[in-house]
């Protein structure tokens, strides 16, 4: 579910709004913020008793710098695209000396039930560590990825951030020390066939990971990667393609109109469904109906 706010309570010194967006995608909570300030600026940051991912997307007219305790500087010398993780109970602060704009996104999570869903070992010492201004381009584009994805109300978005969250669990917590895992193979014709009957049952609507994980009886890392090793897509596009498949037979096999189709298939209106079936298609629904008349 996402939400959008102004924060109410009072703002921290020197941040002149704050307007917050949170969501929550496979069991990972997700909060992007957006600060425009003047000046200096130091404030706690926030989920003090949750297992935490900060990420700096955007930073104009200054630097910001992580920090374990309000008044000691981070050591560690500032660098594009930086994040930081705060174990549960370690409090942190966000500090900089001017700065106009920053965007930020803030992952929170459950390592209670993150292991499980993983079929993974969850790398203890780097869960109980802070670090403080570390560098990973392909954590940073995922998390980037996941709060463009925050405002999308298309129902393929569920299992799209579902993928995200995954990897990024996967990426940030995953046993560094454990052997490297087989090669993953593709899923058996059982799992593939009742896969895709759970999807074609619950076709147009929001479908979790997890429930796709579970009828294939994996873990959900293991099964986003059979999945694609089977049908070439992450399950999120192979569910966008089997929407966009439907739209056509209701376009070839109905008089419906271009919403009425939109409505059929899950899309949000006429307008997103257009844009979709373009970008998958190369030609708009009226223009592919067109061509096929007989």
């Amino acid at each position: 579910m996402l939400t959008d706010a102004i924060q109410p309570i009072p703002l921290p010194e020197n941040v002149l709004s704050l307007s917050v967006s949170q969501r929550a995608w496979n069991g990972v909570g997700v909060c992007v913020a957006d600060f425009h300030c003047k000046g200096r600026v130091v404030h706690r940051l926030p989920y003090e008793t949750e297992f935490r991912l900060s990420v700096v997307l955007e930073e104009v007219g200054g630097r910001c710098e992580p920090r374990l305790r309000e008044n000691k500087p981070c050591a560690i010398a500032h660098f594009p695209r930086h994040m930081h993780f705060a174990p549960a109970g370690h409090e942190s602060w966000g500090y900089s000396d001017d700065i106009r704009y920053v965007k930020d996104a803030t992952l929170t999570f459950n390592l209670a039930v993150l292991g499980e869903r993983m079929g993974t070992a969850i790398d203890t010492t780097a869960s109980t560590t802070p670090r403080l201004r570390f560098s990973d381009d392909r954590l940073w584009s995922l998390v980037r990825l996941l709060s463009d994805a925050m405002h999308d109300p298309d129902p393929s978005a569920q299992l799209y951030g579902d993928g995200l969250t995954a990897a990024i669990a996967a990426r940030l917590f995953a046993d560094r020390s454990a052997s490297i895992p087989e090669k993953v193979s593709g899923l058996s014709q059982w799992q593939l066939r009742r896969v895709i009957e759970y999807l074609d049952a619950h076709l147009p609507q929001h479908v979790d990971l997890a429930d796709l994980a579970a009828v294939a009886n994996l873990s959900q890392s293991h099964f986003s990667r059979a999945f694609k090793v089977s049908t070439g897509m992450a399950p999120y596009r192979w569910q966008l393609d089997a929407r966009i498949r439907r739209a056509q037979a209701l376009l070839l096999d109905t008089h419906s109109t271009l919403d009425q189709v939109a409505e059929a298939t899950g899309f949000a209106d006429a307008v997103h469904f257009g844009r979709t079936f373009r970008k998958l298609t190369g030609a708009t629904p009226a223009a592919w109906r067109n061509d096929r008349k007989r």
